[in-house]
């Protein structure tokens, strides 16, 4: 009997446990479906979706640029984030941060680039600490429409201490405040650079007085992607560099037709000059060489001076030692068909102020030794003439606009 007792007592024992252990499966199904409770709280990790929000959204093209890229999680905490921006065939690491708590990373430039992919790569762990990864892509918009600054003087040149950085757009610029931010001129050792707009069109910078010899002038063109004018975007991501040379400013008196050339302040030479004929005068102020020609044509037409048949009034095919210093057509240059008698004695010339010269451009003439000792960059003052002050914009003029008001000149104020 007591055998018998015993069996049954381990019967009824395991029959408990199938029991027992039925009831834990079915609750296991329950929580599965219907909650979060028991053991079903810790089974799969929730999507990597659910546990790290990337926006832009994974996939979407055409982003503007003032949209938000951020990442982050709703509990728990970031690990790492990897952006990479793609654009121009280069990978670029995108630098941002994650934010104390850990539960955000945004970049640290809030615009996006245009014409570019992103990827994004995370590594988070969610609030029951469990580790996700996602990887996302998405593509911003590329412009239909871009502009450009031509920048003077060209990258690495060695100039007089005259020069002015100048920029000219291809596109007019509505937004000069965006524009001239994104423009940075700096200079070693340093002094203070100014901005100042002409029109829509061009930037130029300067510092109060002529640069000192042997300054080191750096150009921070960073317009990519930025809006100049609605929906035209900026192109270019660049450094331009030049070197300040060394100082030499001549002072062109058209009452007494000569030119005082002077360097490092000590008085270099004296050249006779004609300069513009009582009807067309050259201008007075302060101009820049901005191109040297060993040889060009020169044509009245081109510059208002035509006869009654439209021709120009003028048409020599070989000026010899041309260095521009406006906009509007005045040079310095060799003049081989005046009588030598001219020169130093009378003013003859359309407006520009001419040196003797042989055809051909003589190496021992008055024109050919002040062309071999000048740069671009170089200041010619021209004083005594009847006409009136050469504009600012007219070439790089802004040396004869005084300070206060060139720097009035910026969007920036």
């Amino acid at each position: 009997m007591r055998h018998e007792h015993g069996r049954a007592r381990r019967a009824r024992a395991a029959l408990a446990a199938v029991v027992t252990w039925a009831g834990l499966l079915a609750g296991t199904a329950c929580t599965a479906e219907g909650g979060p409770s028991g053991i079903g709280a810790l089974g799969a990790p929730p999507a990597a979706e659910d546990v790290i929000r990337v926006t832009p959204g994974d996939g979407v093209k055409d982003v503007g640029p003032d949209e938000k890229l951020l990442v982050r999680v709703p509990s728990g905490r970031l690990e790492s984030v990897r952006v990479v921006r793609s654009q121009d065939a280069r990978q670029t690491p995108v630098a941002g941060r994650i934010s104390d708590d850990g539960l955000r990373w945004e970049p640290a430039d809030e615009r996006l680039s245009l014409a570019a992919e992103y990827t994004v790569d995370v590594v988070a762990l969610d609030g029951h600490g469990r580790r996700s990864a996602r990887h996302t892509t998405f593509t911003t918009a590329v412009p239909e429409e871009r502009f450009i600054g031509y920048v003077t003087p060209e990258d690495r040149a060695t100039v007089g201490t005259g020069m002015i950085v100048s920029l000219e757009f291809n596109r007019e610029v509505e937004n000069r405040a965006a524009v001239e931010r994104a423009v940075r001129v700096s200079a070693r050792p340093a002094v203070e650079i100014r901005p100042h707009w002409f029109g829509n069109g061009r930037l130029d910078f300067r510092p109060e007085h002529y640069w000192k010899p042997g300054t080191r002038v750096t150009v921070d063109l960073r317009l990519r992607d930025v809006e100049g004018a609605p929906g035209v975007y900026g192109l270019q991501d660049r450094t331009f560099t030049f070197t300040v040379g060394r100082d030499q400013v001549s002072v062109v008196d058209a009452a007494r037709h000569t030119m005082r050339v002077r360097r490092e302040g000590e008085l270099l030479g004296t050249v006779p000059i004609t300069a513009g004929a009582p009807r067309t005068t050259t201008y007075n102020g302060k101009m820049v060489v901005t191109e040297m020609l060993e040889m060009t044509r020169m044509d009245g037409a081109t510059v208002g001076f035509k006869k009654k048949d439209g021709k120009g009034e003028y048409d020599i095919p070989d000026v010899p030692h041309a260095m521009r210093l406006t906009e509007s057509g005045t040079f310095l240059h060799g003049n081989y068909w005046a009588p030598a008698s001219v020169f130093g004695q009378t003013n003859v010339s359309h407006g520009c102020i001419g040196l003797r010269d042989d055809k051909g451009g003589g190496s021992d003439t008055p024109a050919g030794w002040f062309f071999d000792r000048s740069l671009v960059g170089d200041v010619v003052e021209v004083v005594g003439s009847e006409d009136r002050t050469v504009d600012p914009d007219n070439g790089l003029g802004g040396w004869n606009m005084g300070w206060a008001e060139w720097k009035a000149g910026s969007a920036l104020g």
